[in-house]
């Protein structure tokens, strides 16, 4: 009951951000008509969110984030990694151990948000 239900990512162009997300994740998109600000709901394997238009300025460059910060699981890091740099994303944090869980790192979307990737594994050193 007290866990997240729901995210949602702030981009300067949507429609290029529902094009990056699919790309990487697979997520599919529904624009909702009939809101004060452009708005897409977004479908996961398990978790709801939404993708809107950013309505205020970006942080300037190698600012500390100012929100939270979502990990998205995978099967595969190293895939998912290379998908989101062939797709216009950056690397914020490399790939890391954390011993004994998962392999974890973040990355910028085109559009400067920040995101993690982690995969988990048991042996992971």
């Amino acid at each position: 009951m007290n866990s997240p239900g729901f995210f949602e990512i702030q981009a300067d162009d949507p429609e290029a951000a529902t094009r990056f997300y699919a790309a990487v994740f697979g997520w599919q998109f529904t624009k909702v008509p009939g809101l004060p600000v452009e708005y897409w709901l977004i479908q996961t394997e398990n978790m709801r969110g939404g993708l809107l238009k950013r309505p205020a300025p970006t942080p300037p460059p190698r600012s500390g984030t100012n929100a939270y910060v979502c990990s998205m699981e995978v099967a595969d890091f190293d895939a998912t990694a290379a998908a989101i740099l062939k797709n216009g994303g950056q690397v914020a944090m490399p790939k890391f151990a954390v011993p004994a869980t998962c392999w974890q790192g973040y990355f910028l979307d085109p559009y400067g948000n920040t995101f993690g990737v982690f995969q988990v594994d048991p042996n992971a050193k």
